[in-house]
C-alpha cells in the first residue's frame, strides 16, 4: 500500500511539473550555459547540488529524468526551477526571478 502511494505521488508530481516545464520552454531560458562534461555527469551534479539542505533548507529538491528530446532534465518541486542538459548545452529555467533562482543558478554553475 505504501509503495502504491509513493508511485501515485510521483505520477502526480510529474504531471504537474510537465505542464509547467512545457510552458517555460516556450519562452527564453533564464540562463544558457555550456559544459564539456558528459550530460549525465552534469545532470547528476546539479541534482545533488539542488538537494543540499544546508543551502536550500526545506526547498531542497532535485529530480532527474531523461529529457524529451534526449539529454536530461533536473527539476525541483513544482518545477519552479529546472535545467535541460543536452549535448553540452544547459538551459536553465526559473519561474520566478528571486534569490532561490539565483542560488540554484550558482549551485549548478559549480557543475560545469
Amino acid at each position: 500500500m505504501r509503495i502504491l502511494m509513493v508511485a501515485l505521488a510521483g505520477v502526480l508530481l510529474a504531471g504537474c511539473a510537465g505542464s509547467t516545464m512545457k510552458q517555460a520552454r516556450s519562452q527564453t531560458p533564464y540562463k544558457t550555459l555550456s559544459s564539456n562534461k558528459p550530460d549525465l555527469v552534469v545532470a547528476q551534479c546539479v541534482q545533488f547540488a539542488w538537494q543540499d539542505e544546508a543551502v536550500f533548507g526545506v526547498d531542497a529538491s532535485g529530480y532527474l529524468q531523461p529529457g524529451e528530446a534526449g539529454g536530461f532534465t533536473v527539476y525541483t518541486r513544482s518545477a519552479e526551477s529546472f535545467i535541460d542538459v543536452q549535448g553540452g548545452a544547459l538551459k536553465y529555467y526559473a519561474i520566478q526571478d528571486n534569490w532561490v533562482a539565483k542560488r540554484r543558478l550558482a549551485a549548478l554553475a559549480t557543475c560545469l
